[in-house]
């Protein structure tokens, strides 16, 4: 039977997101609904609100999630109620010409629940990266869950779900960091304080934290960082040439994404290295370079598309890790707030005080 709960909702364009009733449907034969107990605060999410995503209002925000499967359609094989989950945006389908080629964390027609989730009044909800979890529960489809230890906090567990995952997979799948390797990351939010941390947990050498802001640099030292530039005081691209015995990085994670840090990558490299753009662009930014410097520069300009990864393979080894000691998931979490408070986690985010801001239940 449908139900009500709460969920932060964004109406329209740039308005502050509201905490409304919304109503869960049934879940279709391959849906499940979970109870969300914890979902952290992404500028995705913001940028949903803005209409930097698409216009398709209105918006059921958050995506950065776990909790405990409570109901199951009839066809559901994958989770069964009470697993404990991380909620996923690329449920690999299997079938599509990525999944063919042996190339899944590249799938091009994930799942998604079959039936939408709405407001009381019935107007259809988009999911936020077709997951929705600033709610007391949320509709997804079966293969967006991943199991992992249930004894993780919920807190930590969920920020797998897109921001810390992006980053740490941005070094150790996109970017095939290895041992010895020099890394340069550029822009040390929480994005870039993963990346930085895979580099480390990948066994890089030299590890050099790029950012305009001083606590930032602070906190990427906490994650393995072994150097820090300050990007407002000189030239970036000579003071990592400088670290790294006049070649560059071996591989530059721009976690930025903007034309400047881009070239900062590019340049700041060493011949042949390999640069990794996961900091999201705005579709109306462009790049004017000379070709003839892609081509004598050589190497891999690659786009890191949610860390390259495959959430059944990666969620779980990297939660083993956490559990071990040996990366350090737990430090992301800068504040825990209420559902009511996401707003205000905006203005948070936007003064660059915290990393992460999670909501929990």
């Amino acid at each position: 039977m449908p139900e009500s709960v709460r969920g932060v909702v964004a109406l329209t364009k740039n308005a502050p997101v509201e905490t409304v009733d919304i109503v869960i449907p049934d879940p279709g034969p391959h849906d499940v609904v979970v109870r969300v107990q914890a979902c952290g605060v992404c500028h995705t999410d913001l940028h949903y609100r803005e209409g930097g995503i698409n216009d398709e209002f209105p918006f059921l925000l958050g995506h950065e999630a776990a909790g405990v499967v409570e109901s199951v359609g009839e066809a559901v094989t994958h989770v069964a109620e009470g697993d404990f989950v991380v909620l996923n945006w690329r449920a690999v389908c299997g079938e599509c010409r990525a999944c063919r080629r042996g190339r899944p964390w590249y799938c091009f027609d994930t799942h998604n629940a079959s039936v939408p989730m709405t407001l009381a009044d019935g107007t259809p909800l988009t999911p936020a990266l077709g997951i929705g979890a600033f709610a007391d529960k949320t509709l997804v489809h079966e293969k967006q869950c991943t199991r992992v230890d249930p004894g993780t906090d919920p807190a930590v567990a969920g920020l797998l779900g897109c921001g810390v995952m992006a980053g740490i997979g941005a070094a150790m799948n996109t970017g095939s960091v290895s041992r010895g390797d020099s890394v340069a990351v550029i822009g040390c939010g929480g994005v870039g304080d993963a990346a930085i941390a895979g580099a480390n947990l990948a066994g890089a050498g030299t590890i050099i934290a790029i950012d305009r802001d001083a606590r930032k640099l602070e906190w990427a030292k906490e994650f393995g960082a072994t150097h820090t530039i300050d990007a407002t005081s000189g030239d970036v691209v000579e003071q990592i040439k400088d670290l790294t015995d006049g070649f560059g990085a071996d591989v530059v994670i721009d976690a930025v994404g903007r034309p400047e840090t881009w070239k900062q990558a590019f340049y700041g490299r060493d011949l042949a290295g390999t640069v990794v753009l996961v900091g999201v662009p705005t579709p109306d930014m462009s790049l004017d370079m000379p070709l003839i410097d892609l081509f004598s520069h050589g190497g891999s300009l690659k786009s890191s598309w949610y860390g390259d990864c495959l959430p059944e393979r990666d969620f779980p080894m990297l939660i083993d890790l956490y559990r071990q000691g040996r990366l350090p998931l737990d430090r992301f979490v800068t504040e825990r707030i209420g559902i009511d408070d996401v707003e205000a986690s905006f203005a948070a985010m936007g003064e660059g005080r915290v990393l992460r801001s999670v909501v929990v239940w």
